[in-house]
Parts: structure tokens; sequence; C-alpha cells
């Protein structure tokens, strides 16, 4: 079997309590200024509140970042599809793919934060509503792409003679974020052409992978056209008394070597993008230095 070439992208802090917007900001950039080859992604999350904490909005920011940072390409990770009309984020992801010149890969997950739906005034439907709202969103993104006019009927939205224009030059990847092993899987089967699972054990992820190509081969899809991506924290250094790890979520962490080894292990089942959240700059150096290399 081929190796899948890895390329690493970093999840920028979307929230920081305790430090105001500007030293969120600043953290943010010293993160990016210390990437080299082998980063190509910068990612965002999609909430909209955390208590009093300032917080980033995802698609403003990652449209801020995509000019100020043109060596990278930006992705959400992932939007919620309750909080924008889908038609609308069909238009805005189409507007911001054509002025990046194909740089956006657009993450959309069926939605969970329940106090942000109350607090913003959404409906929080069940998780079976949910999840088919994100099946129709999924379409609708993908009719407003591709053809001209797009008339839509789902059970939870529609479009009728609707116009995107410009459509997408270039396509935009769409990526679906989630474990769950009857519906969000058997959507990532049926539409995404990336699919993300985070911080879990290689052989966790194994497992998920195993029934998402269940469920290509039920619907007949080319298991292989879906790009395979991580999400987690990394901590790595030489010092075992600087390496942070979370007793309820799996993180990456080790010395440089042991880093490079789950990476392998995760790259030999076909993980070919990994994102991380940093901890610290001084994490960040270290891996940029020692982990990164090895993949090149």
């Amino acid at each position: 079997m081929t190796l899948a070439a890895v390329e690493f992208g970093l999840m920028l802090r979307q929230n920081d309590p305790g430090h105001r917007l500007h030293e969120l900001i600043d953290f943010n950039r010293h993160c990016i200024e210390e990437l080299k080859a082998g980063f190509t992604t910068l990612w965002l999350e999609d909430h909209l509140q955390v208590g009093e904490t300032d917080a980033l909005e995802c698609l403003t920011t990652l449209s801020y970042l995509a000019a100020q940072y043109p060596q990278f390409k930006i992705g959400s990770l992932v939007l919620s599809q309750s909080y924008r009309n889908p038609a609308l984020l069909a238009k805005m992801a189409a507007n911001l793919q054509a002025l990046t010149g194909g740089r956006l890969i657009l993450g959309i997950g069926a939605g969970w934060k329940e106090d942000e739906y109350k607090s913003y005034n959404f409906p929080y439907p069940p998780v079976k509503i949910r999840m088919e709202e994100l099946e129709d969103a999924i379409q609708v993104l993908r009719s407003m792409w591709t053809t001209q006019p797009a008339t839509y009927e789902g059970r939870h939205y529609q479009v009728h003679e609707a116009y995107c224009a410009p459509q997408p030059d270039l396509p935009i990847p769409l990526l679906v974020g989630g474990g769950g092993e009857q519906r969000t899987l058997a959507i990532v089967a049926r539409y995404a052409d990336w699919w993300n699972f985070n911080s879990c054990t290689v052989e966790e992820y194994g497992r998920k992978l195993a029934i998402l190509r269940q469920h290509c081969s039920s619907v007949g899809r080319d298991f292989s056209e879906i790009t395979l991506s991580y999400l987690s924290t990394v901590s790595v250094s030489d010092d075992p008394a600087k390496v942070k790890r979370n007793p309820n979520k799996h993180f990456i962490a080790g010395s440089s070597e042991e880093v490079v080894r789950e990476l392998e292990q995760f790259r030999d089942i076909g993980v070919s993008h990994f994102m991380f959240r940093i901890l610290d700059i001084e994490s960040l150096r270290h891996f940029v230095a020692h982990v990164v290399p090895h993949f090149a």
C-alpha cells in the first residue's frame, strides 16, 4: 500500500479564557509565524460564545486570515449548519473561494452547543433532526455551487431558482466532522470530500474508519476519494516534565520520537492531514523542528 503524503494544519485559538481579544490575536499570530514547510492550512472552530470570554467568529476571521496569510489554505472545523442559512453560506463560501484563488476547505457539522443555540435564538431540535438538517444543508451547498439557477426541496431547507454567481471555478472541498457511526459516517460516505475525527487513539480512529468503509461500500462510493484528517492537541518536548496530557481527551504527546511514531501509525492507516491545537509556543517550535521534517 502506498502511504499517504502528510500535511499539517494549525487549529487557531478561537477563545482564550482570561485573555482579551488582542492577546488572543497575538498568540495566533505568533503561532502562525513559527510555521514552516509542511504546514499548509489554518483552521478555526465555529462557536459564538464562551461566557464573557472574547471569542472569534469563524467565517469573518477566516476571511481576514486568508488575506493576511496567502501561503495557507483556510478551513472551518467545523461550521454549525444551524447558524447560517445554507443558501447564504453557499454564497459566502463561493465568494471566499473566488477571492482566495481556491484556498477554502468548508467543514460543516450538525451542531451541538445547546447554550449557544438558546442564547442566539436558534431552534435546538433533537439530534435526529439536526442530522437531517445537515444532510439538507450539504445538498443545498452542492446545488448552489454547481447549478444555475439552483432549486432544491429538502425536508428542512429549500432553495428556489437561486443564483450563486460566480460559482466556484475550483470545487470547494467539503469536510464533515464527527464519528457518529449510523448517521454521521453515512453522510460522510455519501457527500464528503474530507472526513475529520478528533482526539482519539489510532485504534479508535481505525475502528471508525472500518465503519466508514462499510458505509462507502453500501452506497457505491469509492472510499479512496475521501481525504482522511485528524485533529488533536499536541504537546511535544524531550523534557518529560514539560509534556502535557489530558486524562479525558487523547493528546498527541511525548518526546519527538514518541510523537513521530504515533503519527506514523495514523499515516499508515491513511490519515494524510493532521490539524493540531497548540498549548504553548515552545511545544510548537519543538514540533516544527523535530517532528514535521520526518514527514517531508
